[in-house]
């Protein structure tokens, strides 16, 4: 499959117009040293972008630290960030260092920021706007020198307005915003990032897969992709290894996606099916002009506009009972 890879921002892949402004903005920050806020829903790809945001820095040479918000308590939080002071014997202590200062001169990344509590969000709008820091038990101020991105799946706007976000520290976040469209929304990439992950999974696995055909293609193209770029790169993971061909078949893929395919085929032809919806409304029609006119069939076909020849025609065809048919069923 040829395909022409526009965006010539290393090591993202992609020709969506929404890709493409990302890569251009991405190339614009490696003149400065802004802040970045990183949005997007698991697995759109964030930590590639952050780290594409590093390599192509000026700070691209200097540390690249990652602390991830969500998996640490509020303690253990503060010691990773900011350092901690130990007491090792009675009038001796030394200070082990945090993120910040291992960061200095370079990048620190602050993944899932959203879930930092508000005491937490607050320590950090200190050190974005005074550029230091305060090592847990201690008092002296130390200065840093870092770039910060942050990366979050939720909607911070929306935490802001809940309460649950400091919107000063929104804003000290946002000085760059970047949103990462899900894959859903940029499926004219789907090819190119299939091919991308056969060549990856050909060179992990020794395997010599050439292409996919055109109906799992097309299969993968009607998913909505829950999980994003990370769910289609374990698809074509699954495809590989249990492939026997050198092109990736239908069959190949994950049973979810080809029964997922298959049930929006069904409610499609459901939606769309002319004779379907036809009969459907045919048949809510005599059945109001039924009721309307009391089950007297001569009454109902005048309503409708026809016989009453045609309306027995119609009421045999849809399988309506007449009043009397309908007291029998129900034994009354």
């Amino acid at each position: 499959m040829a395909v022409d890879i526009e965006c010539e921002v290393s090591n993202i892949l992609g020709k969506n117009r929404k890709i493409l402004e990302i890569c251009n903005l991405i190339e614009m920050l490696g003149k400065t040293d802004a802040t970045v806020l990183i949005q997007g829903e698991s697995g759109t790809g964030k930590e590639l972008i952050t780290n594409t945001i590093h390599a192509h820095s000026s700070r691209a040479n200097k540390p690249f630290i990652k602390v991830n918000c969500a998996t640490l308590s509020e303690s253990s939080l503060d010691r990773e960030l900011f350092g901690y002071k130990i007491s090792a014997f009675i009038g001796d202590s030394f200070t082990l260092k945090g993120g910040f200062e291992l960061a200095t001169g370079g990048t620190i990344l602050l993944d899932e920021i959203g879930n930092l509590s508000l005491s937490a969000q607050a320590k950090l709008l200190r050190v974005l706007q005074k550029g230091e820091i305060f090592s847990v038990g201690s008092s002296i101020p130390i200065a840093v020198d870092v770039r910060v991105i942050a990366t979050t799946n939720i909607i911070l706007r929306k935490a802001v307005k809940q309460g649950a976000f400091r919107e000063d520290l929104f804003y000290q976040l946002g000085t760059i915003t970047i949103f990462l469209p899900p894959l859903r929304e940029r499926k004219d990439d789907i090819p190119i990032l299939i091919m991308n992950f056969i060549e990856f999974e050909n060179y992990e696995a020794k395997r010599h897969i050439k292409g996919i055909t055109p109906k799992a293609l097309a299969l993968l193209m009607e998913y909505e992709w829950p999980g994003n770029v990370r769910e289609l790169k374990n698809a074509i993971e699954h495809a590989a290894i249990v492939e026997n061909t050198n092109t990736i078949h239908m069959h190949s893929l994950p049973n979810h996606i080809v029964k997922a395919s298959r049930n929006s085929a069904f409610r499609d032809r459901e939606e769309f099916n002319l004779k379907m919806k036809r009969s459907s409304y045919e048949r809510q029609l005599i059945l109001r002009a039924l009721i309307k006119a009391d089950w007297v069939k001569s009454r109902a076909a005048r309503l409708l506009g026809i016989d009453q020849r045609n309306l027995s025609y119609f009421i045999r065809k849809h399988h309506i009972l007449d009043q009397d048919e309908r007291r029998r069923v129900r034994g009354i």
